[in-house]
This record gives C-alpha cells, structure tokens and sequence, in this order.
C-alpha cells in the first residue's frame, strides 16, 4: 500500500508517467464519514464469488485500516490489478479531494433536471471520494466486473453514488442518470 497519490483526471483515458498506457476511471462520491476498512470490502468480494490478490507481503494490520489512502487488489494473475485511491475531506490529500470535487460540481451544474440536482447534491455533501483506475489496454469483462463490484460495495456501505469517466452518474439500480457522455454533454 503507497501513499503517494496522482491527481486523478476527469478523462478516461490519460497517458501514465511510465508510457502511453491509459485509463478507466470510476468513482465513488460517499456521504459516510469514514471508507469501511478494506477487510469487509474483501469480504464483500468473497461473497460476491470474487478472489481478490492484495499485494503480497501486505501486513494483516493494513486490511483494518479505515484511513487508508491506496491500494491494488488484482481480479486476475495475469492481469493487472485495479487501483484504488480514497481522498477524504481531512487528511494528506485534501487538496485531491477539494479538486475532485469541485471539478464534478461545476460539471453538474451545467446539467439541468431532478437526476443532475440528485447527483449535485452528493457530490456537495459527499465526505471521501473512492476511485478505481483501470489499464484500459489490459481490462477484461472479469476485470470490469470486479470493478463494479467495488462500486457498488461503496455505493451500498457509504451511501454513495457511482460516475464513470465518459459515462456519468449512475443510480443504484445501475441506470445512468446524468449522461457526461460527450454525445450527451451536446
């Protein structure tokens, strides 16, 4: 588990610092005060018929952590594992999260409509900010499944609403609410 946190774009794909490798990105705007630690998502995972990898070597202590900041749990040996970064209202990464934030704010402000008011307001008071970032070139359908798995333990544990990068908002019942599409954003 790192500490060391990129800002995270609003694109969907963005080259990395070690290449042209892009990504998918997806979020996470959570109106709980504290990220449930990362043993009861892993649970959550087992349940749901997954086997998520931690990194090796990980320290048990870490998985009971509610503050923690970033971590890689892998779908698949041969693939490699999605990120996940929290950003709290508190904390190291304020300015991550303050960023994040206001970018989504003034995206939905734009939007007219009871669906775009609804997100608005999560995003206002959300409390931490979970994200997923994906390696666009090496995702499979398993991965994007995991992935929404994820979403959706948030989503459920931190009363949370889900928006993915080129997508947008997404209900809990998995409807897209707000198209940021850019077809949708027209």
């Amino acid at each position: 588990m790192g500490k060391d946190l990129p800002i995270l774009s609003v694109r969907t794909s963005q080259p990395s610092a070690e290449g042209s490798e892009n990504f998918i990105y997806a979020r996470v705007f959570c109106q709980k005060e504290n990220s449930p630690p990362l043993k009861l998502l892993i649970e959550f995972l087992q349940s749901r018929g997954q086997s998520p990898i931690v990194p090796p070597n990980l320290d048990e202590s870490v998985l009971q952590e509610w503050a923690w900041v970033q971590i890689a749990l892998g779908y698949h040996r041969d693939r490699k594992p999605i990120q996940l970064f929290c950003v709290r209202d508190r904390g190291s990464y304020l300015d991550v999260y303050d960023q994040e934030k206001k970018q989504f704010m003034d995206m939905l402000s734009a939007h007219a409509g009871i669906e775009a008011q609804l997100a608005l307001e999560y995003v206002t008071r959300c409390r931490f900010i979970l994200t997923t970032r994906m390696a666009e070139n090496d995702v499979t359908d398993d991965g994007y499944d995991f992935n929404g798995w994820i979403l959706e333990f948030y989503q459920e544990q931190c009363d949370g609403i889900v928006q993915i990068d080129n997508q947008g908002f997404y209900s809990p019942k998995g409807e897209l609410i707000v198209d940021l599409s850019i077809s949708g954003e027209t």
